[in-house]
């Protein structure tokens, strides 16, 4: 284990997945299902966790064992491999940075009281500004950031549960009715849970190119128990806070009959105001300061994240990447610029419709996970890999379950769609995802 003055010092790639998957899954869905459903949703909350778990950690442990992205080896499997992945990049580039955005806009809209301005015009204003961070400060800015961030938040989150669980559960309304938990709604709704809890399957790709950039930073390597070690730190940290999350939606608004809102703003306020009432009205400035810090780091990672893996698959893509010139490094520029404009096009044409936007990319991760989860296995299982450093037959055995876990669950989803009629699908709060 590394000692605590090293583990500052080498927090990187476990930090990142932190932050990035301290966003939508936790801010909007974890609240969201403990408002809704009450403390059920733990199970799918920790089984996402846990039985997605070796998808991500295999990005860390192939990129330590080789010196190689998990693009490279995707590609060493076969360009079919690299091609779908480049297929699920673009699909991500269109859904994953809008849905982040759209939220990071009604939070800062929240924060300032700007309710005057178009959430469009704050979402292009947020786009324009981590363009120009991301161009400027690139990785190092934006791990130095974060250790500030994160701590803050989960303070902030650990003060509030506390404060929650002291005062204990709202009251519920006479007649309430809970809601069911295994109709075609309640699935829906786990199905897009679970595709972004910690957080979407194919950001293990990013894990591995800012495991590179790590090392080219520091100039050295961690070993492979250091480097898990690490990772592992951030993902124990997701789960902890995806459950805080649930549990201050549910005590704070399950069984009030309380919908949330589908508007961003909406729910920034609702969101705000679950902190406040329980801590005080006085915190309302420093709690709405740690969640917009909180996805806004998230808009950062994942933007710098789908940049770089777009311009690394693209190289690879090419013709003969081995003995072709590297992209320039403006390329990165431009793709940042590039993203910007791509989604802030999707959400005007959502109309700025969180739910819509939200639903759209937790569905489509939801349905590429097993898929992706399985080119995982396939890369750290194969040569590239040492066999001292593949992973044991535990590892090997769960990655197996989070597969069947998630294809089941992919197969409702495509039953549902092909033969459930249209009016049955809708949730009674909105919940909806539409392919």
């Amino acid at each position: 284990m590394l000692p605590f003055k090293s583990l500052l010092k080498n927090l990187g790639p476990g930090l990142l997945f932190a932050s990035m998957a301290i966003g939508t899954s936790h801010l909007v869905l974890s609240t969201r299902a403990g408002a809704q459903y009450g403390w059920l949703m733990v199970i799918p909350i920790i089984l996402a966790n846990v039985l997605k778990y070796p998808f991500f950690e295999f990005g860390i442990r192939y990129t330590n064992a080789t010196n190689k992205t998990l693009i490279e080896g995707y590609l060493n499997r076969g360009k079919n491999y690299l091609w779908f992945y480049a297929m699920i990049t673009l699909v991500s580039t269109f859904t994953i940075l809008a849905a982040l955005y759209l939220v990071t806009a009604g939070l800062l809209i929240n924060l300032f009281k700007l309710t005057d301005v178009p959430i469009i015009g704050v979402a292009l204003g947020l786009f324009a500004f981590i363009s120009i961070v991301l161009i400027i400060g690139r990785y190092v800015f934006l791990e130095k950031s974060l250790k500030l961030i994160v701590s803050v938040l989960f303070l902030a989150l650990v003060v509030t549960t506390v404060v929650v669980l002291y005062n204990g559960q709202i009251a519920q309304v006479a007649n309430f009715t809970p809601l069911p938990f295994f109709d075609n709604a309640g699935i829906l709704f786990i199905i897009g849970l679970v595709g972004w809890m910690p957080t979407a399957v194919e950001t293990s790709s990013w894990l591995s190119l800012w495991a590179i950039e790590k090392q080219k930073l520091t100039n050295e390597k961690l070993s492979l128990k250091d480097a898990l070690f690490e990772f592992n730190l951030g993902y124990v940290l997701t789960g902890i806070l995806a459950i805080l999350f649930m549990v201050i939606g549910w005590f704070s608004l399950y069984g009030t009959g309380t919908a949330m809102s589908s508007s961003a703003v909406g729910f920034a306020d609702q969101l705000i105001t679950l902190f406040t009432v329980n801590i005080g009205e006085w915190t309302t400035v420093f709690v709405a300061t740690a969640a917009f810090a909180t996805m806004f780091s998230s808009c950062m990672t994942a933007h710098d994240a789908i940049a770089r893996v777009s311009l690394d698959v693209l190289e690879k893509l090419r013709s003969n990447p081995t003995s072709a010139k590297p992209m320039k490094k403006s390329y990165f520029s431009v793709t940042v610029l590039v993203l910007a404009a791509i989604n802030l096009g999707v959400i005007v044409f959502f109309n700025a419709n969180m739910d819509k936007v939200v639903a759209l990319a937790t569905s489509v991760s939801f349905l590429v996970a097993p898929i992706v989860g399985y080119m995982n296995l396939k890369n750290v299982m194969s040569t590239d890999v040492p066999v001292a450093a593949q992973p044991k037959k535990g590892l090997q055995l769960l990655t197996y379950a989070g597969t069947v876990f998630l294809s089941l669950f992919a197969l409702y989803y495509g039953w549902i769609e092909l033969i459930t009629p249209s009016k049955q699908k809708n949730s009674r709060y909105g919940i909806r995802i539409p392919i």
